[in-house]
């Protein structure tokens, strides 16, 4: 049943992608129209260099949970330096204008 579903599914959302598709961009950006079957491929290229296969948090039952947990049962020195490395590898996102100082005029 779940198969079934699955399939239904992705090819509901061929359909709205070759629609989408079809519909927009051949008079905005003068490109051709495509298929059924190049929208089912733009889907799945789509999800292989976008999404991946792997899930991600919300493949993981409780992947959130165990992180919470994770981090709950680090010394204050460990938590530190987890969200220092977790910054180094993130390049400071989420920053506000507050947390960046603005640059002056000789800048």
């Amino acid at each position: 049943m779940f198969f079934i579903l699955f399939i239904c599914v992705v090819l509901l959302f061929s359909f709205i992608v070759m629609s989408l598709w079809n519909a927009i961009l051949p008079p905005v950006l003068h490109v051709s129209t495509i298929t059924f079957s190049q929208a089912l491929g733009i889907l799945i290229l789509s999800k292989i260099l976008f999404g991946g296969f792997r899930g991600g948090w919300r493949g993981r039952p409780g992947g959130m949970r165990y992180m919470q947990q994770k981090l709950a049962s680090m010394t204050p020195e460990e938590r530190e330096k987890f969200k220092a490395n977790l910054k180094n590898r993130c390049g400071g996102w989420g920053k506000t204008e507050t947390e960046t100082p603005a640059p002056t005029a000789a800048e």
